[in-house]
């Protein structure tokens, strides 16, 4: 497997660790997003300081896009259960799928088309479990990371002289969006400090370090794929930790989106194919 696909795997892993912390904190869903990305954009800034130059007028899309990803996220976990945040979030390949031609110019096969309506399938399912009127809006906030999170996805390919730049500035503009509704949140304990570094360094930080580092030499749509590993993580950490457990309809609306997404990426990406040329900038 190409390196490129190991980065991104391995960035996968360590998104996955953010819905049981989240739901194991006592802090709300502003002060997580705006602690995690100030923290993170501190560790990259230091590990990457290529990152500390300003983005163009044209990375500054893709860092609205990150920085929306990053707190939408968050707020929804707090709000929906994490295995109906992260499979909503995870339809980006849907969206990335739609954009790609007209974005970046990569056409997806015919095969690729075909899975529209199953992605389609999969996501009116998760409104069908009995929900309260904050699970229901957690969902509606999900579903509306997925589509900042296929932006991120392409601007990022898009920019890849940039990502640094869109990562530190995107997690500056996260931390600080969110930080007056974060002052008025309960007082931090020490294990929550301890949590929101953890999500800072390891969970956002170094793993979209990884991520940029690996979507320069993969494909948008390989690469919203490969990434799947995190919702097949994600919920298991939860129920083992937390013992949250979803909905029915979520699981089989999530089976059908890992399902069809895991199909296409065997089917699209045949062994032994170079990576893509590297755009020119």
């Amino acid at each position: 497997m190409h390196p490129s696909r190991l980065y991104l795997l391995a960035a996968a892993a360590l998104w996955s660790t953010a819905g049981v912390l989240v739901k194991l904190s006592t802090l709300t869903g502003w002060q997580l997003a705006c602690g995690r990305s100030l923290i993170a954009a501190v560790a990259l800034a230091l590990a990457l300081p290529a990152g500390r130059k300003r983005p163009s007028a044209r990375g500054l899309l893709a860092t609205l896009a990150y920085a929306s990803t990053v707190v939408t996220f968050i707020v929804a976990n707090k709000l929906t259960t994490s295995a109906n945040a992260i499979f909503l979030q995870d339809t980006a390949p849907l969206y990335v799928l739609l954009l790609s031609p007209v974005v970046l110019g990569e056409h997806p096969s015919r095969g690729e088309w075909m899975a529209v309506p199953v992605f389609l399938l999969g996501l009116s399912l998760f409104f069908l479990d009995q929900l309260n009127p904050g699970q229901f809006w957690g969902n509606v906030v999900a579903l509306g990371s997925g589509v900042t999170f296929a932006l991120c996805i392409l601007g990022l390919r898009a920019t890849r002289g940039e990502g640094t730049s869109v990562l530190v500035w995107g997690n500056v503009l996260a931390g600080l969006a969110t930080l007056v509704p974060a002052l008025e949140g309960p007082r931090p304990t020490a294990m929550d400090l301890g949590m929101l570094v953890f999500l800072g360094v390891f969970q956002l930080g170094c793993a979209y370090a990884l991520f940029e580092r690996g979507l320069r030499e993969t494909p948008a749509l390989e690469a919203s794929l490969l990434i799947l590993l995190e919702p097949v993580l994600n919920p298991v950490w939860t129920f083992l930790f937390v013992g949250e457990r979803p909905g029915p309809w979520a699981l089989v609306g999530g089976a059908i989106i890992l399902l069809a997404t895991a199909w296409r990426t065997l089917s699209a990406a045949p062994s032994g194919s170079s990576p893509p040329a590297r755009e020119k900038t």
